[in-house]
């Protein structure tokens, strides 16, 4: 299989993640609804005691956090996972987004800044009617400070809302790709110390997701676009708008992406970081224009099928993204561990890549060693 395959990973990603639970049939690659369905069954009926007034939810005994001063809501919500989470009105995030004005909306979608009475920041999105039992369920049980976090949700009436930390910083892709006067090396990131301390956070996030997670948890849409920057500059890998999924313990050995036919492993979010380093490397898109300066007579090309035959060939520093400029002395050695790193994670074979585990703790070498010096 020639390496120009990878190329077309992410259009064979998306068209996996589109396949339906039937397509699977009775495969180790578990739906959504499976996963909700065991973390229903696993879910422990012991919560802490959050110091929060609770409000009973109708037709069951199920209590959900409530805000110090706002009235009881009731809830069709029942699965008693979900306690923890705070129960929002819809008049609470009217006034919270400013009767989700425009002013307020961020990002592609249906998503909305709003502050809360107590003075938090939040993102506010919208949700299918029948989908918020499932993503409640699910996302509630993820907690990890390098995950962007569920903080609550709205169900009045037919509104399904549900609530996540703000990130104030935006995107990973916003800021390597995006942000205005980024070719004048204005943006932050232009720092070789802190992509490898993003690089490290984004690692953790998937780590604990394929490690730590009740059950083990495949996101299968690892990209910059979902990797987020709080207030101080921590990434956070998004997981509100990925394919989650139950990760099998079978391994594809063919398959680029860790996909098989009825397999579906972690190999794939190895793979997706892989790129996401490549783009921290270069400061190019995962697919870009190539040629004649990127212009209209440019071609498409991998970030892939660029970088990993030159960083083969020793010419690592021609390909740097030239807004940061070469390394430093004492980053040389941890930008060439970023670099071979990411040939690994890119690998056709999904059994040769590393898991999040190596790449973790390789990572976590470097950034101590910054820490040490600074």
């Amino acid at each position: 299989m020639t390496h120009l395959m990878t190329s077309f990973c992410w259009a064979v990603d998306s068209a996996i993640r589109s396949e339906t639970a039937s397509n699977l049939g009775a495969s180790p690659a578990h739906s959504f609804a499976s996963v909700v369905d065991y973390a229903l069954r696993s879910s422990s009926a012991s919560e802490p005691d959050l110091g929060t007034s609770r409000v009973p939810s109708f037709g069951s005994g199920v209590f959900y956090v409530r805000a110090e001063g706002s009235s009881p809501v009731g809830s069709n919500v029942t699965e008693d996972v979900i306690k923890g989470l705070q129960l929002f009105s819809k008049a609470e995030l009217v006034a919270a987004t400013n009767n989700f004005s425009l002013d307020n909306k961020i990002g592609g979608g249906a998503v909305y800044i709003g502050k809360l009475l107590d003075g938090r920041e939040v993102a506010i999105k919208t949700c299918e009617k029948t989908s918020i039992k499932s993503k409640l369920a699910f996302l509630s049980r993820l907690h990890h400070k390098n995950l962007v976090g569920l903080v609550g949700f709205c169900e009045e009436k037919d509104e399904r809302l549900l609530v996540y930390e703000y990130m104030k910083n935006g995107s990973l892709y916003y800021h390597l790709h995006e942000k205005k006067n980024a070719e004048k090396g204005s943006s932050v990131l232009n720092d070789w110390k802190l992509r490898i301390k993003i690089a490290l956070d984004v690692a953790q996030g998937i780590r604990y997701l394929h490690n730590h997670a009740i059950p083990s948890i495949i996101h299968r849409n690892i990209k910059s676009y979902n990797i987020l920057m709080d207030a101080t500059w921590t990434a956070r890998v998004s997981v509100s708008d990925s394919g989650l999924c139950l990760m099998s313990s079978e391994v594809d050995r063919d398959h680029p992406l860790g996909y098989g036919l009825n397999v579906l492993t972690g190999k794939s979010d190895v793979y997706g970081f892989g790129v996401v380093l490549l783009e921290l490397l270069t400061g190019k898109r995962a697919i870009f224009k190539y040629g004649e300066d990127g212009g209209i007579f440019g071609t498409f090309m991998s970030v892939v099928d660029f970088a990993v035959p030159r960083i083969l060939a020793g010419e690592l520093v021609e390909i740097l993204d030239p807004r940061v400029g070469p390394p430093d002395v004492d980053e040389v050695e941890a930008v060439e561990l970023l670099a071979h790193l990411a040939i690994d994670c890119v690998n056709w074979k999904g059994k040769d890549r590393p898991t999040m585990a190596h790449i973790s703790f390789q990572l976590e070498k470097r950034v101590s060693y910054f820490e040490s010096i600074l």
